[in-house]
């Protein structure tokens, strides 16, 4: 999600849970780094690095005998070196086992430190599948708030009010226990008034329910606004936007959630539960020295409470992993799968054990179909994934062009009223609808729902004819008033959710797509299926069902079409493959479906892909300017490093800093000239021959330490960057060694390096920057917002749209 309409200034607060350190005293301003911009503000000691642990030296700075708190660490809003974080964290590694051997007390932290991560694991599915079973429980009891309240105690939901009631099966609904606003205020609840005070409350407590949500994200974290998948792929790939993954984003967050999903506005709590599972995560990380000083190791965490965040959200640990893998990971060893397994596995664990559903079910629309699909079923089936790439394709295209809107125009300025307007919209409409009023997940629930003899749903009322009855299933039947009611009651919802769900992603409220992507998808399915249905029961002799249904069988499962379909516009929405698949069948447990699920997800991303390639989250991740690498698109053009390169012709020369003479006070200058995020370091400006490569924030953090620490440091004095400095006359002042924050050997391309090769080094290690070189010169630097501009240039997009926004 965008961060429309909110000051970046309004997410630095004292309160933050990630506080920078004090620099030693040091007022530094960072705000103008120009090159790639970095999540957490961990600022504790760190593991010297010396050009990716090569040639590295066991101290900081000379005049210093303890690491220097602030040096190898990242600037809001900048990209993680990958290459050395990895460095730090197999030295660190390396000098546990080493010292493993040396006494018992050694050997002890060694294996705790190997068991730390399944330890993190275990903590971030307990905490994962707590928070879903509380989200759950509670959005599932404010939903029914908006038509009645329990006498029996207000805090249950109408399902559980009614379960020690005395009720029939049939009037299963409307136990005396459970009153309706109308009953409650007038003492009944027939005739129209009964209906419009029922209206008018249903509309109150949606408007109070989002006002309240969008007024505490405003308030309190505007970070917790959206899906936050987009933000979330961005930040694996290595991005840093501290306090997104903090506590007050997870409170906020799961707060809200709550609030929207009972507002009942077109969204759903599964892409934001993966946000709350990532922040469960990146807080447990504090709890753990390696997690807590190392990005990339952290990174791996977030990726495994990813899959949690799925597997709580659709009771799908496997579907979860494989989400992680296929969505939104960047980097994702084997070590981390095993992990996500265990997180998800544990996550599903304890949401079983809440049973927030009372059904023993870790999701409300599990369903169990009994009869098999036929061959000649695969044709409708394809024709749900053809509608479901059309919507995604549509659906994508009318929400960025209003999330663009909204950012251009003061539309963006009035988040509050926005969705308030939309709110209110919705309800309107939704009340007169059964199928709109209903939650949407219910709704889900409903249509996949295959009828049996006791349901009293008007999706089932269907002329009986018991005598040809065999066993517990029903042959298919004609259908009743009932059914045709139903058809045109769902075909009205269909038209709302299609066009309401566009203006609802996006607002300033937690908001998930997976929901009504699947709602859209499964009321189109049943409404197919009903019709297949009744085509098969009116014309049983016609050649193509004569072979397969004869009369009085049952051939047509029109819940079975609602799965496929509610698959077919989730895959067109998200661009999901094996992962959609394995969620879905997760879902029924049943393998026998995979076949239609795969056939609906292949035929909705190939459709979607031919109309537009990037799924709704690359599109808001481009929309927003996230710095992200797309790892799936193959760069085809014939460029070179020097077409990317800067600087380019009639530009300044590149600003470097010489190794062994230049003063305090030359850096100094050149750093506050100057916005880059770092510098090369090279012989003398005459030969250009390269040394290595200084951080911005190092050097700052450095020389201010200098200053104070060690006596003699002037604004004379001279920087070295190497193991031995030229000898100075007697009075000059004290020397300031500074290879200790060198990276010795930065990744380096030659000027004619073809610019595919570059952009799979940028993807394949995560660099931040690469030097281009000429016969062992340098000749210009090429950093990974240049690459992303290049990208984009090439694709007649505006490349300064790649910036943080």
């Amino acid at each position: 999600m965008e961060q429309k309409g909110y000051r970046r200034g309004s997410f630095q607060s004292a309160t933050s849970d990630e506080d920078m350190l004090e620099i030693a005293g040091a007022s530094m301003d960072f705000s103008m780094a120009d090159d790639d911009p970095p999540l957490d503000r961990e600022m504790g000691g760190f593991s010297s690095y010396n050009g990716g642990g090569v040639n590295g030296t066991s101290t900081v700075m000379d005049f210093l005998e303890e690491p220097l708190p602030g040096v190898g660490t990242y600037e809001d809003f900048n990209t993680i070196d990958w290459v050395r974080e990895k460095s730090r964290d197999r030295d660190r590694h390396r000098e546990i086992t080493n010292r493993s051997k040396e006494s018992t007390w050694a050997l002890l932290h060694s294996v705790s430190d190997a068991f730390s991560g399944w330890l993190l694991m275990l903590l971030i599915g307990l905490l994962a599948g707590s928070l879903a079973g509380l989200i759950d429980i509670s959005a599932h009891w404010m939903t029914d708030l908006k038509e009645g309240v329990c006498l029996a105690g207000f805090w249950f939901n109408h399902e559980h009010c009614c379960w020690k009631s005395n009720t029939t099966f049939t009037d299963r609904d409307k136990c005396p226990e459970w009153k309706s606003w109308s009953q409650l205020i007038l003492g009944h609840g027939e005739g129209a008034f009964a209906y419009i005070l029922n209206y008018f409350m249903y509309v109150v407590w949606a408007l109070m329910f989002s006002l309240l949500a969008v007024l505490l994200v405003k308030g309190f974290a505007p970070y917790a606004c959206g899906s936050g998948i987009p933000e979330i792929k961005t930040i694996l790939s290595g991005f840093i936007i501290r306090g997104y993954l903090g506590k007050w984003t997870l409170v906020i967050k799961t707060i809200t959630l709550v609030l929207a999903v009972s507002s009942g506005l077109s969204l759903g709590k599964e892409g934001p539960l993966v946000h709350v599972a990532c922040c469960c995560g990146n807080i447990l990380c504090h709890l753990f020295t390696k997690y807590r000083k190392n990005e990339a190791k952290r990174r791996e965490v977030l990726s495994a409470a990813a899959a949690a965040g799925v597997s709580v959200a659709f009771g799908a640990p496997i579907g979860g992993v494989l989400f992680s893998l296929e969505e939104v990971s960047y980097y994702f060893p084997l070590k981390t799968l095993w992990r996500s397994f265990f997180a998800a596995l544990v996550a599903a664990f304890t949401l079983r054990s809440i049973n927030p559903f009372g059904n023993s079910r870790l999701v409300l629309f599990y369903v169990e179909f009994h009869m098999p699909w036929h061959l000649l079923e695969l044709v409708p089936f394809i024709l749900l994934g053809i509608f479901g790439g059309l919507w995604g394709a549509f659906f994508i295209r009318s929400n960025i062009a209003w999330c663009r809107r909204r950012k251009t125009t003061r539309l963006g300025k009035y988040p509050v009223l926005e969705v308030f307007v939309v709110t209110a919209i919705t309800a309107i409409l939704a009340f007169p609808n059964e199928y709109t009023r209903m939650s949407t997940s219910e709704l889900i629930s409903e249509l996949f729902n295959d009828c049996g003899i006791l349901d009293s749903s008007q999706l089932c009322e269907y002329v009986n004819d018991f005598n040809s009855t065999k066993g517990d299933d029903l042959p298919d039947r004609a259908a009743g008033p009932g059914v045709y009611t139903a058809m045109w009651q769902l075909a009205l919802a269909l038209i709302m959710k299609v066009f309401i769900t566009i203006f609802t992603f996006g607002m300033k409220v937690p908001s998930g797509l997976f929901i009504p992507s699947m709602a859209v998808g499964a009321i189109a399915g049943r409404l197919l299926g009903v019709a297949v249905e009744q085509l098969a029961f009116y014309h049983h002799d016609w050649p193509i069902f004569s072979g397969w249904c004869s009369q009085g069988a049952d051939c047509i499962t029109p819940g079975l079409y609602a799965m496929v379909g509610a698959a077919a516009c989730l895959g067109g929405v998200t661009r999901m493959t094996v992962s959609l698949v394995v969620i879905m069948f997760e879902l029924t447990g049943g393998l026998e479906y995979i076949v239609p699920l795969m056939a609906a997800a292949m035929t909705s991303k190939w459709v979607a892909d031919a109309i537009g390639r990037e799924g709704i989250y690359d599109a808001h991740i481009r929309l927003n300017g996230y710095p992200f690498l797309e790892a799936k698109e193959e760069f085809s053009h014939k460029t070179r490093a020097m077409d990317v390169m800067r600087p380019r012709k009639n530009d300044p020369p590149l600003t470097v800093i010489t190794q062994d003479s230049m003063t305090v006070e030359d850096v100094e200058t050149i750093v506050t000239k100057t916005t880059y995020s770092g510098y090369p370091v090279v012989v003398s400006r005459a030969s250009q021959r390269l040394v290595g490569f200084v951080l911005r924030r190092d050097l700052i953090i450095s020389i201010e330490n200098a200053r104070k620490k060690q006596d003699g440091i002037v604004s004379t004095s001279i920087i070295c960057f190497t193991d031995y400095c030229p000898p100075l006359p007697p009075s000059s002042p004290s020397v300031l060694k500074l290879r200790s924050i060198l990276d010795l050997s930065p990744f380096t391309v030659t000027d004619e390096t073809p610019m595919e090769i570059v952009v799979d080094i940028f993807r394949k290690l995560g660099l931040r920057q690469c030097l281009v070189t000429h016969n062992g010169k340098l000749l210009g630097i090429i950093t990974k917002k240049d690459v992303l501009k290049h990208i984009a240039q090439m694709a007649n997009q505006d490349p300064n749209s790649i910036l943080f926004n």
